[in-house]
């Protein structure tokens, strides 16, 4: 594995962690009747590459499950990400 591929692995885990900890506490405080976390927040987060970990924990934790933005959205952001992925790796062969 090259450094850049690392760095782009190390790039995706560390913004699917992030992701991941703020749906989990939007849940939190959506089940306390607190401040939520905007849901323009966890759609910029699934675009810089969380969206594979937002749409596991979501589905994981049924939230936003009945949100057709988030269900239909989520899934065409992975498909464009992993086509870009694909082109980004492509081209540094």
């Amino acid at each position: 594995m090259t450094p850049v591929h690392l760095l782009i692995l190390c790039y995706f885990a560390g913004i699917s962690l992030i992701t991941a900890m703020v749906t989990l506490i939007d849940k939190y405080k959506a089940k306390k009747g607190r401040w939520r976390v905007p849901e323009s927040t966890l759609f910029i987060l699934a675009i810089l590459g969380g969206s594979v970990a937002e749409y596991g924990v979501m589905r994981l934790i049924r939230h936003k499950t009945l949100h057709k933005k988030f269900m239909i959205g989520l899934p065409v952001i992975i498909i464009l990400q992993l086509a870009l992925i694909f082109f980004i790796l492509t081209q540094l062969n």
